[in-house]
């Protein structure tokens, strides 16, 4: 098949690179790059693309690729966490249309956050759903899903690497599918829709009201971005890495309970508490709490201080 591309993070690489191996890749079309002058973030997509010599888009409306896009043959568009939402036009232009790799179990978690959501929810499995696009977000009937278990170890950067892969070899199975089956799909449950809006600086807050496990799974959702933070000292401190700890504290939440070599705990809501293992300061390197203990962290984490 001739195919369009259209991904921009670490996910979408897999996904393409399985395309590639045995479809003809006749544009990929990116987010344009982020970051600043001195510091460039530049999609995982376009690094991929350029360096095995496609060609590359990154307009910052796709609509302004219309007419190019029109004018190739096109057999089908696969997109995977491209990040805009695509005129109709451009969507029924192929010979197959457009089908999209999400990371969720369909109608669950339509929207930009999916895997973050399924983690900060303590869900027990996700998956990737493959379905042909519709002009609503996430709602086109479903081509292939399958399942895949969120693991307590797993946190945001684990699971997009899992699903990714899945979704590299699920996509050129439902591409042969749907050759053969023009008509494959299955209209989604939407009783049972439910959304993943993108994450807000608001969701990176830890609440230590809330349960030590609650705590603990936002922390994992939010790993390795944008981090979770608490505030002390009037510092946003990020963590990382956390484990629910045994203690049951005799202090109200949002209070420093225990401090050792290697890690401090805080109480939690429900009687629970959280003990923290990989920290970051404003500024600063991402480091394993003991090391930031034997550091600037040393006076800033003492017994009993409260979390404001």
């Amino acid at each position: 098949m001739k195919i369009i591309f259209m991904g921009t993070p670490l996910f979408a690489v897999n996904i393409l690179e399985s395309l590639a191996t045995q479809h003809e890749i006749l544009m990929v079309v990116t987010q344009p790059d982020q970051g600043t002058k001195n510091k460039p973030l530049i999609p995982a997509v376009k690094t991929w693309a350029l360096n095995h010599h496609f060609e590359l888009r990154q307009p910052p409306k796709i609509a302004t690729l219309t007419e190019e896009i029109l004018s190739l043959p096109v057999d089908l568009i696969v997109t995977a966490a491209y990040g805009q939402f695509i005129p109709l036009k451009i969507l029924h232009h192929p010979r197959f249309q457009s089908i999209n790799v999400h990371g969720s179990l369909l109608p669950k978690y339509r929207g930009g956050a999916p895997i973050q959501r399924a983690i900060m929810n303590g869900d027990k499995e996700t998956g990737i759903s493959i379905i042909r696009m519709v002009k609503r977000m996430d709602a086109g009937p479903i081509l292939a899903q399958q399942a895949l278990p969120i693991l307590d170890s797993d946190n945001q950067d684990s699971l997009f690497s899992k699903l990714s892969e899945l979704g590299a070899k699920m996509i050129l199975r439902t591409i042969e599918e749907l050759q053969n089956n023009p008509l494959l799909g299955q209209a989604q449950d939407e009783t049972k829709a439910t959304y993943a809006f993108n994450l807000q600086k608001e969701d990176e807050k830890l609440d230590f009201s809330q349960t030590a496990l609650t705590c603990f799974n936002r922390i994992r959702g939010l790993c390795s971005n944008p981090g979770a933070f608490f505030q002390l000292d009037g510092l946003n401190i990020k963590v990382y890495n956390s484990v629910v700890s045994p203690l049951i504290p005799n202090q109200a939440p949002g209070v420093i309970v225990e401090k050792t070599k290697k890690h401090f705990t805080i109480s939690c809501g429900g009687n629970t508490a959280l003990s923290m293992l990989e920290v970051q300061l404003p500024s600063g390197k991402r480091m394993a709490t003991q090391d930031f203990l034997n550091g600037k962290g040393k006076d800033l984490i003492v017994l009993h201080k409260e979390i404001k």
